[in-house]
């Protein structure tokens, strides 16, 4: 059974989430988001999290992202939204550790857990954020995403900044981890929709 931290200033909200999270039984101990997602980074503790907060100001959502939030949502929120979005987080983390947490493209070896790369045993340097997208990727199980899904689930921005982004990083990990780059094998791009892995 998930055990589920709550940490939020309001007494009445800390309650209701307490209560809903118990009736879709899930365990939660009772104790700044920022500085638990910071104390758990430093301990190189891996574990879902999502920040609820009612600041909703890009800065604060980039923060909390960079320091290993999966999800950033904004108050006001519904309670049957919330719980979608717990449960998503929670399916993503069981797929991963099902299916382990190393990827192997051909001569590149990406460690998700480590944040390491190598091609032919020689280390590569990815983006955190490369290596979330590859990620993300990689657990759709050769799903073609969206621009949209990718820019979602990885930065978690509700305003999206520019699709470029994703093609941005898209390219880095072509350039890193592809033999040929101008001719990928593995990382695919579907005209006019997405991409998607191939492994």
């Amino acid at each position: 059974m998930p055990r589920i931290l709550v940490v939020e200033d309001e007494a009445a909200i800390a309650q209701a989430l307490v209560d809903n999270l118990l009736f879709e039984g899930v365990v939660l101990p009772t104790v700044d988001s920022y500085e638990v997602c910071r104390q758990l980074q430093a301990q190189g503790v891996a574990m879902p999290i999502i920040i609820l907060t009612a600041r909703g100001e890009e800065v604060g959502k980039v923060l909390g992202l960079e320091l290993g939030a999966d999800d950033y949502v904004t108050k006001p929120v519904g309670v049957r939204e919330l719980m979608a979005r717990i449960k998503a987080v929670l399916r993503r983390g069981a797929a991963a550790a099902a299916g382990g947490t190393v990827l192997e493209l051909g001569p590149a070896r990406i460690d998700f857990d480590r944040y390491e790369a190598t091609v032919e045993g020689q280390a590569v340097h990815l983006s955190p954020k490369a290596f979330g997208v590859l990620r993300l990727l990689w657990e759709s199980k050769g799903r073609v995403l969206t621009r949209a899904q990718i820019l979602e689930q990885v930065w978690g921005y509700e305003v999206y900044p520019t699709t470029r982004t994703v093609d941005n990083h898209i390219a880095e990990l072509r350039h890193r981890l592809e033999p040929d780059p101008a001719r990928p094998r593995y990382i695919l791009t579907v005209h006019r929709v997405g991409y998607r892995l191939v492994e």
